[in-house]
């Protein structure tokens, strides 16, 4: 998400394993010369929420792509939630630009900006791939704007599904 998004004072560039998929852009990484697992966000597009139609298809989607693979992540911002917006490259092929060709995940959109993965959302529209299937299917955006978070917090200084 760019919206409250800070620069960090250094950027980050590193090779991780993926140790959660927690939706369709929003995953945890054990970085490969150790530290402390990190949340990440893939930068430049916006998936379903979990708790949206076809939320759990693009979850499954992005564990496909990333899981038991070594990862190239750069990070250059953090947003509002403590997340490093990363490019994420599995194979030298960014993750991100494979959600959104694949229809899971839109391009995501900035004030007047179609964003970084317009062209690749035009050709998943045009293919009908993925969510893009529906007849009109809801930003994740929209969604959150009518129903909030999916997650409530648990009491325990985490969250779990609504």
């Amino acid at each position: 998400m760019f919206f409250g998004a800070t620069c960090l004072a250094a950027s980050e560039s590193y090779s991780a394993k993926v140790t959660r998929v927690s939706d369709g852009d929003t995953l945890w990484v054990q970085p490969i010369l150790g530290g402390a697992p990190r949340k990440l966000r893939l930068h430049g597009v916006d998936a379903p929420e979990i708790c949206q139609s076809g939320g759990m298809a693009a979850r499954e989607a992005l564990r496909a792509l990333v899981d038991q693979r070594t990862l190239r992540v750069r990070v250059k911002f953090q947003d509002d939630y403590g997340r490093g917006l990363a490019q994420i490259e599995v194979d030298g092929q960014d993750v991100a630009e494979k959600m959104v060709l694949a229809g899971q995940a839109w391009s995501y959109r900035w004030r007047r900006s179609p964003g970084p993965y317009a062209r690749q959302e035009a050709r998943a529209r045009q293919a009908k791939a993925g969510l893009f299937a529906a007849p009109a299917p809801e930003p994740p955006a929209d969604f959150r704007r009518r129903n909030g978070s999916c997650y409530l917090p648990d009491g325990q200084g985490g969250f779990k599904l609504k």
